[in-house]
């Protein structure tokens, strides 16, 4: 199994777009129980780098197309985990719903955005939006099928990705890791594929 690797900062660069949006319901998680506190939290945030058409919108938008930006940063809607994220943390971009899902990039956090519903309070927003910043490319495109083979042996030997929200709670477009999660995924771009 690859060990945890020291994390790399990357060249920092600009974008804007809307990926879809998934409510998420309340989870216990690592980010939820420390939420408010000085920790710091890490993420996986899911984009569809395909093609696909919704109500004549095209959704599309991959890690290329973050890169691409001019200051290479994007709005994510997505509420409960959104609002538990701080300045700075960083998070795994995901592309999702595509023929080769996994891991594309990392990005970090920009700032929470003052934009609201206009059918709710603004004091009390239905959904809030923070702004992401391209970190870099990942060395190696990590892909859901690796990450899945990882998760199934580390289920039976308490390895880092046993409860990895990605194959708990799939339909999440933004999940928490644990820090012991992310340090495991940013070493395997360290790793020849298995």
């Amino acid at each position: 199994m690859p060990r945890p690797r020291k994390r790399l900062a990357g060249a920092a660069g600009p974008g804007e777009a809307s990926p879809k949006v998934e409510n998420s319901s309340s989870q216990e998680t690592s980010a939820s129980k420390n939420c408010g506190k000085n920790l710091r939290s890490y993420w996986l945030m899911k984009s569809e780098p395909e093609s696909r058409l919704e109500k004549g919108v095209d959704v599309k938008f991959s890690i290329e197309d973050l890169k691409a930006q001019p200051k290479q940063t994007a709005c994510w809607d997505a509420r409960n985990f959104l609002r538990a994220m701080k300045l700075e943390e960083e998070a795994f971009f995901y592309h999702s719903n595509c023929k080769k899902p996994g891991i594309a990039g990392l990005m970090k956090f920009e700032k929470n955005n003052p934009h609201y519903d206009p059918s709710s309070k603004e004091d009390n927003p239905k959904w809030s939006m923070v702004d992401v910043q391209l970190v870099r490319m990942m060395k190696r495109f990590i892909p859901l099928a690796e990450l899945k083979t990882y998760h199934q042996a580390h289920k039976t030997t308490s390895g880092p990705l046993k409860n990895m929200v990605l194959f708990t709670r799939q339909r999440l477009s933004v999940q928490p890791l644990t820090q012991e999660e992310f340090d495991f995924i940013l070493g395997l771009e360290e790793e020849e594929p298995s």
